[in-house]
């Protein structure tokens, strides 16, 4: 466990973030809040897997 990859911790907590924002904004029944929510999510969640790949393929992983 000594070997955290702390950008994907990051990467972990900002789509959390994501997802319950999507939360908020449908409690506050805001469509554009919503939209921007899930594009939020699918950002960050395309920036974590377009890292894991570069690592692979670095050999990081």
């Amino acid at each position: 466990m000594n070997n955290v990859k702390w950008i994907f911790v990051l990467y972990s907590l900002g789509a959390i973030l994501s997802m319950a924002l999507i939360g908020i904004a449908v409690a506050l029944r805001s469509i554009p809040f919503i939209i921007l929510s899930i594009i939020l999510l699918i950002v960050v969640m395309g920036f974590g897997f377009k890292a894991k790949a570069k690592m692979r393929k670095l050999g990081l992983l």
